[in-house]
C-alpha cells in the first residue's frame, strides 16, 4: 500500500498549434467579403425596386446637393426634392424642358405696340393738362386779358406753351430780365397746374432780331437766358416743383416763331415745353440738343449755331427791347 501511494503522477500537458503559417487572418477577411456582398446585393435590391423618379432625384442631389437641399422638396434626394422641368413625366431620357420653353406655347411680346400705348396714354395726359391750362385761362379774369400772349399746341416732343410779347404789352422791362407783374401771375397760375403730370419740362428764352450789345458784350443770347432763368424761379413760385425742370437755355433769335418778320414783337417769347419720355430720353442722351421743338425748328437752330450770334441776326436798328 505504501508503495502505490508513492506512484508518480504524470501530467501531460497538451500544446495546441497555432493552425499553420496564416493563423486566423483568413477568418477577418472572410467576414469583410461577407459584408461586401451583402451590401452589393442590398444596394443592387434597392435599385431595383426604386422609380426612376428617385433615382433622378438622388442623381440631382450628388450632383449638386446644396442646390437640391436649398430648392428641393422635403425628402432630400427622393423625388419630391427634384428640381422640376416643364414636363411632368420623369421618366423621359431626352432631358426635361420648361413649359415656357416649349415653341408651342411660348409667349411673345410686341414691343412695338406696347411703346405705341404707351405714348398714346402719355399723349392724352398732355392734352389733359393742354385743356385744363385753357379752362383755367378764361375762368380766370387776370389771364383772361392775356389770352391772346399764351399760345398751347401739342408738339412731336409734348405740349409746348408759349408766352409772348405784344407791342404794348411786354412781357418784360426794357433790356432787362426783370419780369412786369402780369407776367409773373401768368406763370405762377401754370407752374402750379404743371405738377398735375409727372413729365418734366424745358424752359427756352427767346428775342427777336433787332441786335443788341452792351459794351460789356451783353447781347441778346445772355438777355434771352436770364428771362427764362427769371421764368423758372416765378414758376417755382407759383408751387411748381423744382426737380421738373430739366434743362433752361437762352436762343436769342435763333427761332423766330414768325419768320415772315424777325423784328415782330412776338418773337420776343419764354417757351414752356411739357416734354415727353421720348423727348425727355433725348434730352438726357444728347446734351447738344438746344431746342425742343419739331423738326423744322431744329434744324434752324443747328445752322443757327453755326455761325455767330451777330451773322446769325439780321440787319436793324440798334434798339433795346
Amino acid at each position: 500500500m505504501a508503495e502505490e501511494g508513492l506512484r508518480p503522477i504524470i501530467v501531460k500537458r497538451i500544446k495546441k498549434g497555432g493552425g499553420g503559417h496564416h493563423g486566423g487572418a483568413w477568418k477577418i477577411a472572410y467576414a469583410d467579403f461577407v459584408t461586401a456582398m451583402m451590401a452589393f446585393f442590398l444596394l443592387m435590391w434597392l435599385l431595383g425596386s426604386t422609380t426612376k423618379g428617385d433615382l433622378n432625384g438622388i442623381s440631382e442631389y450628388f450632383k449638386t446637393p446644396l442646390k437640391v437641399a436649398m430648392s428641393g422638396g422635403s425628402g432630400s434626394g427622393d423625388s419630391s426634392s427634384l428640381i422640376k422641368g416643364g414636363g411632368k413625366d420623369l421618366t423621359r431620357t431626352d432631358g426635361q424642358v420648361k413649359a415656357s420653353d416649349d415653341p408651342q406655347v411660348k409667349k411673345t411680346y410686341n414691343l412695338t405696340a406696347a411703346k405705341a400705348a404707351l405714348e398714346a396714354e402719355e399723349n392724352q395726359r398732355l392734352q389733359a393738362l393742354k385743356a385744363r391750362i385753357e379752362n383755367k385761362i378764361d375762368a380766370n379774369p387776370l389771364l383772361k386779358k392775356y389770352k391772346e400772349q399764351l399760345l398751347l399746341d401739342i408738339t412731336s416732343e409734348g405740349l409746348r406753351i408759349q408766352i409772348v410779347d405784344e407791342k404794348n404789352r411786354p412781357m418784360f422791362a426794357l433790356a432787362k430780365a426783370e419780369l412786369q407783374p402780369y407776367t409773373k401771375d401768368i406763370l405762377h397760375e401754370i407752374g402750379f397746374v404743371l405738377n398735375d403730370v409727372p413729365n418734366r419740362i424745358t424752359l427756352s428764352g427767346h428775342t427777336d432780331s433787332t441786335p443788341y450789345m452792351s459794351d460789356a458784350g451783353y447781347s441778346n443770347w445772355e438777355l434771352s437766358a436770364d428771362r427764362a432763368n427769371a421764368s423758372r424761379r416765378e414758376l417755382i413760385v407759383g408751387g411748381m416743383q423744382d426737380a421738373k425742370v430739366l434743362r433752361v437755355v437762352g436762343l436769342a433769335s435763333a427761332i423766330n416763331l414768325d419768320k415772315a418778320d424777325p423784328f415782330n414783337p412776338i418773337n420776343r417769347r419764354i417757351s414752356i415745353v411739357v416734354m415727353n419720355k421720348r423727348a425727355e430720353d433725348n434730352v438726357l442722351r444728347d446734351g447738344r440738343k438746344v431746342e425742343v421743338g419739331d423738326a423744322e425748328d431744329a434744324a434752324e437752330v443747328g445752322a443757327a449755331l453755326g455761325a455767330s450770334p451777330a451773322a446769325a441776326a439780321p440787319a436793324g436798328p440798334p434798339v433795346r427791347k
